[in-house]
């Protein structure tokens, strides 16, 4: 009898090793592999509600969470309906199985399944038909599960994989989908109908079928009451409240955020961002709005990002994303744009920090004539001697391209380069057009470069994600931004720079309010020109309404806005042009006084001109002459010469000066009896031949006019223009023949070497 019961006990042993031996080798052959069913990428706003999701290859979509994510009252109702010995057994319940199997044989039906959390976590990553053999595969996963992974690990398995309905699978995405809320934050209500819905999905979809759903509801709130897991007054005001959910719907904000975030952490499950959900809902809904007002196939681009932490807070990349006649799914943030003239404050703060310039530094809009590259402003007009603000703030296009001249263009395009901020053209071999928009870049890296005026001259890339480091890199001095800021602001709260490319392609306006930066760009995504479509007429009042809903957000959240003070460096100075410098008011060379602001107590004289600086045929700013008793000018050695100190406008401005400013006044006439020795220092350009504001008529028959037309003064090469286009070049004082051929009032513009110009008008009748 003995050697039999021990003979029993080793086959039993024997079996059970063997049972053990074959689990491990299946095991080993046939691994449960968890990382096919990967829970989809959300993508979240800052308060952590779902701005996007990219579902998987059958569009499903899983917001996976932990579960301390979930509530307490959650668990013990799932663990209480679906599994009360959950912690106690091995994966499998033998009792609930026979149970289950006494009940469907006594019924001739599935009455019970009798499945442990462990089984439904095995069929749902597994699924199996429902055969003694799809059983035996369940219940091989299940042990699976059990040996691989500890009981926290397969209830949060569980709570990330149970159907909800449709494409909806795990608690996180039935919560945001029927509730609109984070499963942390459901009611009672809410938990016990989330914990039996997986039962039946389809059947019991509460925004479907409201009253199966609160039968359902009920029916576990009987089973808790009888099993005392809450108090009675608690399920009786659970069972008081009515299931009412949103019309689902799946998180759409933000689509092209979205995806380039997703391409940058392909194997992120969730992805938490510094979007601010409401104001990239409103910013979105203004788009949409603004794009019925932009001409057909024109798309616009929103970014807004707070300066003191750099974090992105709205990202619009298109006018609609669903609009495919629009491009709405090219991202027009990240794509490569000509800037046109955003760039010119760069070239100003450079300037000041250089020491070349001042706020009121005197500056020149006037004609290129020594270069092949010749731009004119928005207007076709000039306007002769400008300030280095009044230039900045009414985007004159010359002045710029004075300053990038003498900066270098290079040393210009590597600085910018340096802090995050690559520019890109044919050939990459930097030029003065940069200035006006001859190379390309993108919006994220433009408006990341203006929170070098932000962020006291250091320039910082722009944060997605609360995990992205807040770096900066040095850009000009904290004294250099505050002034150029200054020189942008239009109103107290604002200071922004418009641009607009070649063409009409590209319409800019980057703004800079205490607290956001604000990009706005509107055009075609394919570069076809749109006439008439401009940074100050298109994409400023996109920014100022923008603005303006910031600015309310800051005064309802009553939070104070930061402050840039003015650093100790900066000072105010009154200053006089020509020369740029102090000069006392009743000073003859304090020809306009200005109020200047000042970086390290350093004012500059009056920039030149490259051209002038190389070839300085007519001297401008302070020169030396010698004057007799009466005041005219003599050689230095003449009886009672007497030494005077002139600050003269640089040549090129003289058709603009008023009259007591030009040359011939300022500079006396020569004493005959000991006169200046060499070439005069001043020779006015004049032409003769026609009169200003004459009236030209042609002879009967006739439908031209030839006028014979002779320059006087001026030295060297001269370039004759006709309402701006070049029609005839001449040398010293050599006659051109003009043909008129156009009726009307026109202008014509001489400039000869020195940068010397003479204008007139005249009308052809």
């Amino acid at each position: 009898m003995k050697q039999r019961f021990v003979k029993i006990l080793i086959c039993l042993l024997v079996s059970i090793v063997a049972l053990l031996v074959s689990f491990l080798v299946a095991d080993y052959l046939y691994p449960l592999t968890i990382y096919q069913n990967k829970t989809t990428q959300t993508i979240l706003a800052q308060d952590e509600t779902p701005l996007w999701r990219f579902a998987d290859n059958s569009g499903i979509w899983r917001y996976s969470v932990s579960l301390d994510e979930v509530p307490d009252y959650y668990l013990d109702v799932l663990l209480n309906y679906e599994d009360r010995h959950f912690y106690e057994h091995m994966g499998i319940n033998p009792l609930s199985l026979l149970r289950a199997a006494w009940q469907n044989f006594a019924n001739n039906r599935i009455v019970s399944g009798g499945s442990t959390i462990s089984m439904q976590v095995a069929r749902l990553l597994d699924p199996h038909d429902r055969s003694m053999m799809g059983k035996l595969k369940q219940i091989f996963r299940t042990l699976q599960l059990e040996w691989h992974y500890s009981k926290q690990e397969i209830l949060t398995l569980y709570i990330n994989h149970a159907p909800y309905g449709g494409t909806i699978e795990g608690i996180g995405a039935a919560s945001w989908s029927y509730f609109g809320k984070q499963p942390k934050a459901l009611t009672r209500s809410e938990a016990v109908l989330l914990a039996v819905l997986p039962q039946a999905p389809s059947r019991l979809r509460p925004d479907r079928y409201p009253n199966r759903a609160k039968q359902a509801r009920d029916k576990v709130l009987d089973r808790l009451a009888d099993s005392h897991v809450w108090t009675p007054e608690i399920i009786n005001q659970v069972r008081q409240d009515e299931v009412w959910v949103y019309p689902r719907r799946a998180p759409q904000l933000a689509p092209l955020l979205a995806l380039r975030l997703s391409h940058q952490y392909p194997d992120k499950d969730i992805i938490h961002t510094t979007i601010d959900f409401s104001l990239q809902s409103t910013l979105e809904d203004l788009a949409i709005n603004r794009k019925k007002q932009l001409p057909p196939k024109t798309s616009l681009a929103i970014l807004v990002v707070d300066h003191t932490d750099m974090s992105v807070k709205a990202y619009v990349g298109s006018a609609d994303f669903n609009d495919s006649d629009r491009f709405g799914q090219v991202d027009m943030i990240s794509a490569l744009r000509s800037p046109g003239s955003t760039l010119k404050p760069f070239i100003y703060a450079m300037a000041i920090d250089e020491g070349m310039i001042h706020s009121e530094s005197l500056l020149q809009d006037v004609p290129r004539i020594n270069s092949d590259y010749r731009p004119t402003n928005f207007d076709d007009d000039y306007y002769g001697p400008v300030s280095a603000t009044e230039a900045l703030r009414n985007s004159l296009n010359l002045p710029a391209v004075q300053l990038i001249e003498l900066y270098g263009p290079r040393r210009f395009a590597s600085k910018l380069a340096s802090v995050g901020l690559p520019l890109i053209s044919v050939g990459n071999d930097p030029n003065i057009s940069y200035i006006l928009g001859g190379a390309s870049l993108r919006m994220d890296n433009l408006v990341s470069g203006y929170s070098a005026f932000a962020r006291h001259g250091q320039v910082s890339p722009l944060r997605f994600t609360p995990t992205d480091p807040l770096i900066e890199k040095p850009l000009i001095a904290d004294g250099s931004a505050w002034i150029t800021k200054q020189m942008l602001v239009n109103n107290n709260q604002l200071a922004y720079k418009t641009g607009t490319s070649y063409g009409y392609r590209d319409a800019w306006a980057i703004g800079i309010n205490p607290r956001y930066l604000i990009g706005i760009w509107v055009g075609r995504p394919d570069a076809t020109p749109v006439v008439g479509q401009y940074g100050a007429v298109t994409a400023v009042p996109i920014l100022q309404q923008v603005n303006a809903l910031l600015l309310n957000k800051e005064h309802r959240l009553n939070r104070p806005l930061p402050i840039m003070n003015q650093p100790d460096s900066v000072t105010i100075a009154k200053i006089c042009w020509p020369s740029g410098q102090v000069l006392a008011t009743n000073d003859p060379n304090c020809h306009r006084q200005k109020n200047a602001w000042i970086f390290n107590n350093i004012i500059p004289s009056t920039l030149d001109t490259l051209n002038v600086l190389n070839n300085n045929i007519y001297r401008s700013g302070w020169i030396n002459i010698w004057v007799n008793q009466q005041g005219e000018r003599v050689a230095a050695d003449c009886k009672n010469a007497q030494k005077k100190t002139i600050a003269l406008w640089p040549m090129a401005l003289e058709n603009w000066l008023l009259p007591k400013e030009r040359r011939q006044s300022l500079l006396p006439p020569i004493d005959k009896n000991c006169p200046v020795l060499g070439k005069d220092v001043f020779s006015p350009l004049v032409i003769t031949g026609l009169l200003d504001n004459q009236l030209i008529k042609r002879l009967p028959g006739q439908q031209t006019v030839t006028i014979d037309l002779i320059p006087q003064g001026g030295i060297g090469q001269k370039w004759w223009f006709l309402d701006g286009e070049l029609i005839a070049q001449s040398k010293d004082n050599d006659k051109v023949v003009v043909t008129i051929v156009k009726k009307g009032l026109q202008h014509l513009l001489l400039l000869d070497e020195s940068g010397q110009i003479f204008r007139m008008k005249f009308t052809l009748d």
